[in-house]
């Protein structure tokens, strides 16, 4: 496809004005194996040229194009082709453009993916076009903003239901799959879109489940695949779209603008979701619970929905001009989500999930060498492609959330209300925002959004403490540390807590809040105050650093962290924990016996969660290998502990059920989870359902304790597409060099994989207890790459790259190998900037490893 640049599509928006679009999809043969390659298309786009005579391009990455006429005219389709797109000479006043071509059915997730359930061989689609894969489907003008209209129509088998943008307008049949005997077929049109961006259309098609709920004069429709159906709680994803729905209308002043808001749950997608405007597409795999999960996946599911939803108003509504503004358009949908489940639903907790996972997402990403400021040009769509990270998400929505606590939330809702009155249906940039924002909060705003959006890294603060004989403070200031490389000093606005320790409970004496600027701030209001037994910087979160104790408190959390009230406050001790041992200040030993000290008393799923997932990320990537066991074992006596401690039957017994799982090494674990699967000693309560026989049983085959015998057993007991990914999964896990040269051949090979068994294969081919069985191809990752990039979608050759790098091989020879793969040239840069990142990991790890052998 054309990889568009900013310079093309401003001349282009210049140019045109696009009035509407009318596209045909013929899709009857989509569940005809032989037949099911390809669709027609056929699309009628008018627009306007503001100079007559001028010659423009129009995005078509077809299989091939059978006609285009323009004005009536044939077009010249010599020069066309899907990576370039078709060239439109001699433009009129007013123009129509129609095009006949076959496109492409999709396996990678872009475009309209195609996907057959094995439970039933039905056959359902979706569509993908962020951030511009609609030219995958009809020829369009595909860029933010040149928005439009759009009237859709489809063609599909008469017990087929198609969702887009719009409601249904009216069905008619139209014939039938080759004879009259044949399957009957219907034409599905919709009714004239909302005016919107091309990566926002939607169109979705298959025997799809439906339940449909009505909410303030708002049609509520939710839909799965018709085998998914007894595992969608309709209730409860109503329950949270609705609440969502009354409160962001409340804050937000404007109605949702269409008739009716469509969500649907399908399989193979490569994201979390995408806010397409009124038809919302989720993860199958990530949301649609087949067994039981904790309040850690509910919450994650209902901070999704959110998401979505704040994008219909910010993003659909109004929408980034360019792709600068992509930060802007997901950081508001990820602050808006956490304020909206903390206010509006029962996840009242919802910023220390933020801070737990999104936020740590966001440090670790604006620590590697790629870092970038939250805004930066977007040269290309090849540069957008990977600037989907956590910068853009969690570091740019605790940018705003700090922006908010500066200007305060009521001149923040006044400007957003502003905002989106003046902008409504349009394309606006982050300095519309601004000046929104400071005629309603009537502060200057340039130098903070400069500060904050235009520098990368993160900062340090550590507090300087001295405390007289008397027990008081004599001083206590904050210093502000930032790397040699991006040596930017930022104002922080933080609150201070001061904790005293009574009765191993950590109370809170006093919060003050204090602007933090330069290199050391001087905290005057503390003198002569009695000396905490915590004193905490960066209380509440306010502020994007990382942050240090003192030595006082740090010996204090160590033995009382549970001892704290605010579930957020605990996070904010993990958090630092956790940064010092990948910053090589704290041994990865010294984390892993404090994280299973105070693990097992913590009460928020939300902070085990993680932190179970960051002990097992230590223990594998930055413990002295020789010490590794003993830490693997720990775990293991730990969890089991915790496991028959734990309320039968909750989240959390779940919970350290799965890290049992994941630490067991020792021939006794592995009997234990074995008994499992047989039903033998399960702990009272728990349940080994289907995915966690699942998770068991890959943890069972990765340590040789399992073979390819059980896995098909399980297979059979669980046909279904999540089963086949799942044995997928599994069998790439079999420790064999024999296994994983196959794997490594079919990830590597000329053939492209459905994007669910790519993934698979990825997800199993390294593992932890694996790193010897798998160093050979460290080396072959480095001659395959550019093959593999070159050959493949965008979404599976970044996943390629991310998981396929030799990141468990931590060592000085790892490290020189990429470098002499980052000093060839003719690597594309968005491939360079990934295998640097890997080498990122690579590097801290082995300082990390360094200082746990020294603590020995």
């Amino acid at each position: 496809m054309r990889n568009l640049t900013q310079v093309e599509a401003t001349e282009r928006a210049r140019l045109l004005d696009v009035v509407g679009y009318d596209i045909s999809l013929d899709l009857s043969k989509a569940g005809e194996p032989a037949d099911g390659r390809t669709f027609r298309s056929v699309t009628e786009v008018r627009f306007r040229c503001t100079e007559p005579g001028a010659d423009t391009f129009v995005e078509l990455a077809a299989d091939s194009v059978l006609s285009a006429t323009l004005n009536g005219e044939p077009v010249e389709l010599s020069g066309w082709s899907a990576e370039n797109g078709l060239t439109l000479t001699g433009l009129a006043a007013e123009n129509t453009l129609v095009v006949e071509a076959d496109f492409l059915y999709s396996a990678s997730g872009q475009g309209l993916h195609r996907s057959v359930d094995p439970v039933d061989g039905e056959t359902y689609l979706y569509s993908q076009f962020e951030t511009n894969d609609a030219q995958r489907v009809f020829a369009c003008f595909d860029q933010p903003d040149l928005k439009s209209v759009y009237t859709w129509h489809a063609t599909v088998p008469a017990h087929w239901r198609v969702v887009s943008n719009m409601p249904v307008d009216r069905e008619e049949t139209t014939g039938f799959r080759g004879t009259p005997g044949g399957d009957a077929v219907k034409t599905v049109h919709f009714a004239t879109s909302a005016r919107m961006s091309t990566y926002i259309t939607a169109l979705c098609a298959g025997p799809y489940h439906e339940v449909r709920y009505s909410h303030d004069g708002i049609d509520l429709g939710y839909f799965c695949r018709a085998s998914m159906a007894e595992h969608m709680d309709t209730d409860d994803l109503n329950l949270i779209t609705t609440q969502g729905f009354d409160f962001f209308h409340e804050q937000f002043g404007v109605r949702y603008p269409l008739p009716k808001y469509d969500q649907l749950w399908v399989p193979d997608f490569n994201a979390g979701a995408m806010e397409n405007f009124g038809c919302v597409t989720h993860a199958e795999a990530h949301y649609i619970f087949r067994s039981q999960v904790t309040d850690f996946e509910y919450e994650q599911r209902a901070n999704t929905i959110l998401h979505e939803m704040a994008h219909m108003w910010f993003g659909d509504l109004v929408t980034m001009r360019w792709w600068n503004d992509l930060w802007l358009n997901e950081s508001f949908a990820e602050w808006a989500s956490h304020w909206a489940n903390t206010h509006a639903t029962r996840f009242t907790d919802a910023w220390t999930t933020f801070l737990s996972v999104r936020k740590n997402w966001g440090y670790r990403q604006d620590q590697l060498s790629s870092t970038h400021p939250v805004y930066c040009e977007m040269p290309d769509l090849e540069a957008v492609e990977v600037n989907f990270d956590g910068i853009t998400y969690a570091k740019g929505a605790s940018v705003i959330k700090q922006l908010v606590a500066y200007v305060g939330i009521e001149p923040f809702r006044a400007g957003l209300r502003s905002y989106f009155g003046k902008h409504a249906w349009g394309n606006a940039t982050f300095d519309d925002l601004l000046t929104e924002l400071e005629t309603a909060s009537g502060r200057e705003l340039r130098k903070f959004a400069a500060q904050w959006l235009e520098t990368a890294q993160v900062n340090t603060l550590r507090p300087e403490v001295t405390i007289g004989a008397d027990g008081r403070y004599e001083r206590v200031a904050v210093r502000q540390e930032a790397p040699a490389g991006h040596p930017t000093l930022r104002t922080h606005r933080i609150g201070v807590g001061l904790y005293d320790l009574a009765d191993g409970r950590l109370t809170r004496r006093e919060l003050i809040e204090v602007d933090v600027t330069g290199e050391r701030t001087e905290l005057p209001q503390l003198t002569g105050t009695p000396a905490a037994d915590v004193l905490l910087l960066n209380d509440e979160d306010l502020s994007y650093t990382k942050l240090r104790l003192d030595e006082r408190s740090m010996a204090v959390v160590v033995e009382h962290l549970a001892g704290f009230e605010s579930s957020l406050s605990r996070a904010l001790c993990w958090t630092a924990a956790w940064d010092m041992v990948r910053d090589a200040e704290l041994s990865a030993r010294d984390y892993v016996a404090l994280a299973l000290a105070g693990l097992p008393a913590e009460t928020d799923i939300n902070l085990i969660t993680p932190t179970l997932r960051q002990i097992a990320s230590t223990l594998t990537m930055y413990a002295d290998p020789a010490w590794a066991p003993q830490g693997w074992a720990a775990l293991s006596r730990t969890a089991a502990t915790a496991l028959r401690a734990a309320e039968p039957g909750s989240g959390f017994q779940l919970a350290w059920a799965r890290a049992f799982a994941s630490a067991a090494r020792s021939a006794a674990d592995l009997a234990t989870l074995r008994g499992w699967l047989d039903g033998v000693d399960v702990p009272a309560g728990l349940a080994v359902d289907t995915e966690l026989r699942w998770t068991v049983l890959q943890c069972l085959v990765a340590n040789g304790a399992a073979d390819a015998a059980q896995i098909d057993a399980e297979l059979a007991a669980d046909r279904t597409a999540s089963g086949e990914r799942e044995a997928a999964l599994t069998r790439a896990l079999i420790p064999t060099a024999e296994n994983k040269a196959q794997v490594w051949a079919e990830l590597t090979g000329d053939a492209s994989l459905p994007n669910w068994r790519h993934r698979a294969l990825l997800q199993g081919f390294q593992h932890p207890a694996q790193v010897e069985l798998t160093s050979s191809y460290a080396g072959k990752f480095f001659a395959s790459v550019d093959g593999v990039w070159a050959k493949r979608d965008s979404e599976p050759a970044q996943e390629f790259v991310l998981l396929a790098y030799p990141a468990y091989q931590v060592d000085d020879e790892t490290v020189a190998a990429t470098d002499a793969w980052l000093a060839g040239e003719g690597h594309p840069a968005p491939l360079r900037r990934l295998v640097a990142e890997g080498r990122d990991g690579v590097v801290r790890a082995v300082r990390a490893r360094a200082k746990d052998a020294a603590t020995s």
